[in-house]
């Protein structure tokens, strides 16, 4: 907020006010009451500082005063984020003097008797990730004790969430996280008959999925024939039961929900893909096959009616109080007038920083080199899933700066970063990628960045972008680097336009990383070192000619190995299973990558249409490494294991 320099400012105060230590729902009530009188008549968050002592009129001048100046600059800061960052005053002390002002209460729940009935109205998941703590109910008005009770979004959350009026409640500084855990890991005590006879059917700790299931099965045998279709999709169990899949779905950071329905008495299989595999979840009986796949429809606003053809869809899953999640669904219809489901999640993410995203050292800078060219192609390749989005945005994060103006043109939106003007292409309307990079051009851009390379017209324009002064980021769904040009050359592209304008080609795939919990660490046998560098030189190996796997595995001593009674030994690692990882000895993804540059020999080679071999060869010459020699060479880094590297790289 923004302040104007105050006339005449009251007598400070000696102190903030002191917290409210309730002990009961009763007690806890009646101080909330008693808040909005007790407010402070100030006029705004500067006079209420001063009025509690907490800073004098100089200092509050001299904040004005810079606050005035980042204004003028085109910089404009909260007045309370200037004195934290001058430590003036402590973000706790401003969060409490907010408090005051405004009249909301500051509680210590440390010895607080949590009330039954609000308790379950919040998930425990939903409450450890927002440190949010429901503290009591009193008919449509639930108490909520928060670290920030300015947080607009999250108010709208749990109202949506709860279905009611939510009063927030300050926590006391440093009792927040005690108090969460007392909450949640210990029974709470009994309703008053009042506000248990005022809690809905619905304000029940949301259960899991199987007991969700149980109780599904269960309503639907009463009084019904054990196979008829009898449950609707707006019954209450079944809409719950959705809820709890897509949140488990989250919770195991799966990446995709497939739904497969079956003819009776097969039932309907729920899989979720973590870590790139599909693994099993649950089984729903044949009855509710219809129901289920309705209520998905619902959620994401399609015909409910219509079987024959496939739709698609989108759901945002905080609309029904879920995490801040949207999901892409796709309806496929499937013998016997079914219908499978595959529902995409998509958490709005950050990206990551980009030598964190696990490129070798040389791939990392010469790829920083080639972004902060004015103008030039640069593309990422690899099949659907491999994560070409998420390096793309790296790369942006690595050049996103007040001075250049970066356009994305996406579908989906998966990751957002504040800077970027990012744009939703719809086919459906005719907002195509082409038509999108037509209008960026207009608009004064120094970087694009197109999600996808699908066609010729929107190839041609990226390349005649980047020759005319703009730095251009795309995609493409190509095995490798040398192939993605042979690829672009078939479409149409002309080929001493794009020798001209490309300046790297990023081929990338996913294998799934050792679990760290339950690695075991060996000394590696002269056998399995030497098949590695058989694999690892193959590439650059000419035909005929033995690989030098002596000296590949001396190299390997001196760059991964380690101190052994006076000998460098390689390290083998072998993965078990444990808790940690569900038995699969596999937890998240790494990259691995395959970075062309553009040299003379490779514009030669564009401009004379050779075949991909051709390319490949110079680029190795060049000194390229392969996709499977990353992927090596993160095997020995303890990173992952050979099998995900071969079957990764096996092209």
């Amino acid at each position: 907020m923004e302040l104007d320099s105050p006339d005449v400012l009251h007598p400070p105060g000696s102190a903030l006010p002191a917290a409210v230590q309730p002990r009961t729902s009763a007690e806890l009530w009646a101080a909330l009451d008693q808040a909005p009188n007790r407010a402070l008549h100030a006029r705004h968050v500067g006079e209420a500082l001063v009025r509690l002592g907490l800073l004098d009129e100089r200092q509050l001048r001299e904040a004005l005063h810079a606050q005035k100046n980042l204004r003028r600059a085109g910089q404009a800061r909260p007045l309370g984020e200037l004195l934290v960052e001058r430590g003036v005053v402590g973000a706790s002390q401003l969060r409490q003097a907010i408090a005051a002002w405004l009249g909301h209460c500051v509680v210590d729940a440390t010895h607080y008797t949590f009330d039954a009935a609000a308790l379950p109205l919040v998930p425990r998941a939903l409450a450890e990730r927002e440190s949010v703590v429901p503290l009591a109910l009193r008919g449509e008005e639930l108490a909520v004790l928060m670290a920030d009770t300015l947080d607009h979004a999250l108010l709208d959350e749990l109202r949506f969430l709860t279905q009611r009026r939510i009063v927030p409640v300050l926590a006391a500084a440093g009792t927040l996280p005690a108090v969460l855990s007392r909450a949640y890991d210990q029974p709470p005590a009994p309703p008053t008959p009042d506000l248990a006879t005022k809690a809905s059917a619905g304000a029940r700790a949301r259960p899991a999925a199987r007991e969700l299931l149980a109780d599904l099965q269960q309503a639907a045998d009463v009084g019904t024939e054990p196979q008829a279709d009898v449950v609707s999709e707006s019954d209450n169990t079944l809409v719950r039961l959705v809820h709890t899949i897509i949140e488990e779905a989250i919770a195991h950071k799966a990446s995709d929900i497939h739904i497969e329905t079956e003819p009776p008495p097969k039932p309907v299989r729920v899989r979720l893909r973590i870590d790139g595999e599909l693994v099993k979840y649950l089984e729903i009986e044949a009855r509710f096959r219809h129901a289920l796949v309705a209520r998905i429809k619902i959620m994401a606003g399609m015909d409910i009616s219509e079987h024959r053809k496939p739709q698609d869809g989108k759901i945002d899953f905080a609309r029904f109080g879920g995490p801040r999640t949207e999901l892409r669904v796709v309806t496929v219809p499937t013998a016997g007038g079914l219908e499978d489901v595959v529902l995409r999640l998509l958490a709005g993410s950050k990206p990551m920083p980009l030598d964190t995203i696990g490129l070798a050292a040389r791939d990392l800078a010469a790829l920083r080199r080639m972004a902060l060219k004015p103008y030039g192609l640069i593309l990422v390749c690899g099949p659907t899933g491999s994560g070409k989005t998420t390096t793309l945005h790296s790369l942006i994060a690595d050049i996103n700066t007040e001075s250049r103006k970066i356009w994305t043109a996406e579908d989906p939106i998966e990751i957002t970063q504040p800077g970027l003007r990012q744009v939703q292409v719809n086919p459906r309307i005719g907002w195509t990628f082409a038509a999108a990079m037509r209008t960026f051009l207009r608009a004064d851009p120094d970087v694009i960045m197109i999600g996808e390379m699908r066609d010729e017209e929107t190839a041609r324009i990226a390349v005649e972008a980047s020759l005319t002064g703009h730095l251009v980021l795309s995609t493409l769904h190509t095995n490798s680097a040398p192939e993605s040009i042979t690829r672009l050359l078939e479409i149409g592209i002309d080929p001493f336009n794009f020798s001209d304008s490309l300046l790297a080609i990023l081929a990338q795939r996913l294998v799934r990383r050792l679990c760290k919990q339950c690695v075991r660490t060996r000394p590696a046998r002269d056998d399995e070192l030497e098949a590695l560098a058989v694999h690892y030189l193959e590439p650059t190996t000419p035909p005929g000619q033995a690989p030098d796997v002596g000296t590949q595995i001396e190299r390997w001593r001196q760059q991964y190995g380690v101190d052994d009674g006076g000998r460098r030994i390689v390290r083998a690692y072998d993965r078990q299973g444990c808790p940690a990882c569900d038995g699969r000895g596999y937890k998240g993804r790494l990259g691995l990558y395959e970075l062309m540059l553009s040299d003379d020999a490779i514009r030669h080679h564009i401009r004379h249409r050779s075949p991909a071999g051709d390319i490949r060869a110079s680029a190795l010459a060049a000194g390229m490494h392969t996709l499977r020699q990353d992927g090596i060479d993160k095997v020995l880094a303890g990173l992952t294991d050979l099998a995900e590297v071969i079957a990764a790289t096996n092209v």
